[in-house]
C-alpha cells in the first residue's frame, strides 16, 4: 500500500513547487545547451545580464513583464470563478482595435490628460465586450468557455486582418498600418520620464503602463479577496450549487468575470498600441495572451505571483533574445524552446511534484509526531 499523503503547507503549494518546476526546465533546457556543445553555465550567465544587467535590459524586460502582468491577471481572474479563459490573445487584440480606433478618431480633437482614461476605458471595453460574447454563450446557452475563447482568438484575427488591410490602413501605404497618432496621444517612455528627473536611461520600449499594470494587480486583489463580488466569484468557482443554495446567480457571475478577464486582457492593447508603436498595425499581441496561462498557473492565480511570474518571462524574453544574439549557436528557435519547456512545466505539468513533496511531508509528519501510547 503506497504511503499516506499529508496536506501541504501554503507556502510549498505557493513557493515551492514553482521555484521546483523552474529547477527542472533549466535542467531539461541545461541538456539541451549541452547537446549542441554549449555551456549552460555562461548561456544562463549571459541570459542574466541581458534581462538585468543594464539599464536598457531591465526597462526591456519591464516591458514584456506589463504585458504578462495584463494577460496573467486575466487568467487568474476567470481561474477564480472556475474558467479557463484562453481568448486572452484575441481580447488583447481586440483591445488594441478600441485603442486605435479612438486614438484615430479624438487624438487631434482631445488634450492627453483626457485621452489617457478614456482610452483605458476604450481598451477594457472592447477586451470586455469581446470576452462577452463566450461568456454569454458559456452561461446561457451552455457551450463550453474554452472551445468558445479559442475560436474567438481567430476570429479576432481575421477581422483585424479584414480592417487593417481594407479600411484602416493609411492611405497609399504598402503596409497595414494606420496613419501615426499624434505626438499628444503617445503614453510616455520611462525613459523621458526619468530624463526630465535628471535620471538619464537608455531608450526602450517601457512606457508608463507599467503603472497601470500595478494598479490592477491591486485592483484585482481588492475585488477577489475584499468584495462581496469577489466572494460570489470564488464561491461559484469553488461549487455553483453552493453558490445557488446561497442566493448568487452563478451565470451573472460567468458574464461579470468573462468580461472584467476581458478587461484586462485589453490592456495589451494600451501598453502596445499606445504606448509602444503609436499606431494601429497587425500581430502586436506576439503571442502574448497565450503566455498568460502559464503565468498564472505559476503564480497560483495570486496578483503578487502573477507578478513575479511575469518578470520571470519578462527576463526569459529579453534574455533569451540576448543569448541569441551573443551566442550564434543559440537560435532563435532553441531560445524559443527553453521558454516553452518553462511554460511545459508551470503549466501542463505544475503539479508534477506534488505527489512525492507529499510522501515527503507525510513522512516528515510521521517521524515528528509522539510515538503512539502502547496499549
Amino acid at each position: 500500500m503506497s504511503a499516506a499523503r499529508a496536506p501541504l503547507p501554503r507556502w510549498v503549494d505557493i513557493v515551492l513547487i514553482p521555484i521546483i518546476n523552474i529547477a527542472m526546465a533549466l535542467f531539461v533546457s541545461g541538456l539541451i545547451i549541452l547537446a549542441i556543445g554549449e555551456n549552460p553555465i555562461e548561456a544562463v550567465g549571459i541570459m542574466l545580464q541581458g534581462a538585468v544587467g543594464y539599464d536598457g535590459g531591465i526597462g526591456y524586460t519591464l516591458y514584456y513583464t506589463t504585458n504578462f502582468i495584463f494577460t496573467g491577471l486575466a487568467v487568474a481572474l476567470a481561474f477564480h470563478a472556475g474558467l479557463f479563459n484562453i481568448g486572452g490573445e484575441g481580447q488583447a487584440y481586440i483591445g488594441g482595435l478600441g485603442v486605435g480606433l479612438f486614438l484615430l478618431a479624438f487624438d487631434s480633437v482631445l488634450p492627453f490628460v483626457f485621452l489617457l482614461p478614456l482610452t483605458i476605458l476604450a481598451c477594457a471595453a472592447f477586451g470586455g465586450a469581446w470576452a462577452f460574447i463566450p461568456a454569454y454563450l458559456q452561461a446561457y446557452r451552455g457551450s463550453h468557455i474554452v472551445i468558445t475563447t479559442i475560436m474567438f482568438n481567430f476570429i479576432a484575427s481575421a477581422l483585424m486582418v479584414y480592417l487593417m488591410v481594407n479600411i484602416l490602413i493609411e492611405p497609399g501605404s504598402m503596409s497595414p498600418e494606420s496613419r501615426d497618432f499624434m505626438e499628444s496621444a503617445h503614453l510616455p517612455f520611462v525613459h523621458d520620464v526619468l530624463g526630465g528627473l535628471g535620471i538619464s536611461m537608455v531608450a526602450t520600449p517601457l512606457n508608463l503602463s507599467v503603472i497601470w499594470a500595478a494598479i490592477c494587480c491591486v485592483l484585482v486583489w481588492i475585488y477577489v479577496w475584499h468584495t462581496r463580488w469577489g466572494y460570489e466569484l470564488r464561491t461559484v468557482g469553488q461549487s455553483e450549487k453552493a453558490a445557488v443554495y446561497a442566493g448568487v446567480n452563478p451565470s451573472r457571475v460567468v458574464v461579470v468575470t468573462m468580461c472584467l478577464s476581458g478587461a484586462l486582457a485589453g490592456f495589451v492593447g494600451l501598453n502596445e498600441i499606445m504606448g509602444v508603436h503609436h499606431r494601429l498595425l497587425l500581430n502586436f499581441t506576439a503571442g502574448y495572451g497565450f503566455t498568460g496561462i502559464a503565468v498564472a498557473l505559476m503564480g497560483r492565480n495570486h496578483p503578487v505571483g502573477v507578478i513575479l511570474a511575469s518578470l520571470l518571462f519578462g527576463i526569459l524574453y529579453q534574455g533569451g533574445a540576448e543569448l541569441a544574439f551573443e551566442i550564434p549557436r543559440m537560435t532563435r528557435e532553441i531560445v524559443v524552446t527553453i521558454q516553452g519547456l518553462v511554460i511545459l512545466f508551470s503549466g501542463a505539468l505544475a503539479y508534477m511534484a506534488r505527489p512525492w513533496l507529499e510522501r515527503l511531508f507525510a513522512m516528515l509528519h510521521r517521524s515528528g509526531s509522539p510515538a503512539m501510547e502502547r496499549a
